[in-house]
């Protein structure tokens, strides 16, 4: 089901949105090597709890998880991208680390990610991959507007990505999102344009490009929910919520000035 949000929804939306930016915020700064990943999850806790909001990984169970996540944030680290299982694991200098976070106020979603080093940065290639994720994320978002196609969005960011030579996975990429955490549209991070689902104003979209260095394919942790790449390739992940108005697209999970 695609939800189209009223315009209550997306006055709550945009009270979810600025949250997860916020706390995002505080996390980047926070984060330092010496951190263990555990604190990371402790803080998200204590930051939804004091804002009302409702934590959307705790109990989350899909068919791709080992059982409920458990868990307030997604911490992967290095090889890890998506759905990294917060663990008993202390940053080092030079980890690359992502953090996901979805977040519910008011009853509705807001999901955003962002990656970056901690500590020295080792490799120029890490930084040049984050940035490339963060391109391709504005090329979705530019292509977001009503009466485009999802596959216009799925391509955007896929020629983001494809141009800097990295290869594309297509199996997890973006979602809608709306008063549950995971929604239809699928937001594929390549595709044809033209094609999918029409966009409307009130439909609210997480898009997410992510890489991996040297792959697309995909291991699953021992843990049941990390996903990391099959080569133990370095890899990054950048995500937003927008929302689609009449004039295009309007990036709910920005950190504002």
């Amino acid at each position: 089901m695609i939800q189209v949000m009223s315009t209550p929804e997306l006055a709550r939306a945009r009270d979810s949105g600025a949250l997860v930016a916020d706390i995002l915020a505080s996390l980047r700064t926070r984060v330092e090597v010496g951190t263990n990943l555990l604190d990371i999850d402790a803080w998200t806790r204590e930051a939804i709890v004091e804002a009302g909001a409702e934590s959307c990984y705790v109990d989350y169970a899909p068919s791709f998880g080992r059982g409920p996540f458990g868990h307030y944030i997604c911490t992967s680290v290095n090889d890890a991208v998506l759905h990294g299982l917060p663990h008993d694991y202390v940053v080092a200098d030079g980890d690359l680390v992502s953090l996901d976070l979805a977040v519910s106020l008011g009853g509705v979603v807001a999901d955003s990610a962002i990656s970056f080093v901690v500590g020295a940065v080792r490799s120029p290639k890490d930084t040049a991959m984050i940035a490339i994720t963060e391109r391709a994320l504005a090329a979705g978002i530019g292509a977001v507007r009503p009466g485009a196609r999802v596959g216009d969005i799925s391509y955007a960011i896929g020629s983001v990505l494809r141009g800097a030579g990295y290869r594309v996975n297509t199996e997890f990429g973006g979602h809608g999102v709306g008063t549950t955490m995971h929604q239809d549209p699928h937001v594929a991070n390549d595709g044809r344009p033209g094609q999918g689902a029409k966009l409307q104003p009130g439909m609210l979209l997480a898009l997410e490009p992510w890489v991996m260095a040297d792959t697309s394919k995909l291991v699953t942790d021992a843990d049941g929910w990390t996903l990391r790449s099959a080569t133990g390739a370095r890899t990054a992940h950048s995500e937003h919520t927008v929302a689609i108005t009449q004039f295009g697209a309007e990036v709910l999970t920005a950190l504002r000035a």
